[in-house]
């Protein structure tokens, strides 16, 4: 069962790097099925921590709380 999780928690984190990556490519293409499934994966937790945080200007922090998140999530089901 703790693998299951931990392989849940890793994929999530490639989620939200490839989510990271994609952030700098603005010209990708959006409608594109797996770019849209990357954004609908992530975007449920990414969006209450962006809420919560003060406006940095141009820089999101939100994908960054969310790794450390499942850093600890991931120590502490190992």
């Amino acid at each position: 069962m703790t693998a299951l999780i931990n392989m849940a928690l890793l994929i999530f984190e490639l989620l939200i790097l490839a989510r990271v990556l994609l952030s700098w490519f603005p010209n990708a293409d959006h409608s594109n099925p797996l770019i849209r499934f990357v954004y609908d994966a992530t975007e449920p937790i990414l969006r209450p921590i962006r809420d919560m945080m003060p406006q940095t200007g141009m820089f999101d922090f939100s994908p960054i709380i969310v790794l450390l998140i499942v850093q600890v999530l991931r120590t502490l089901v190992i």
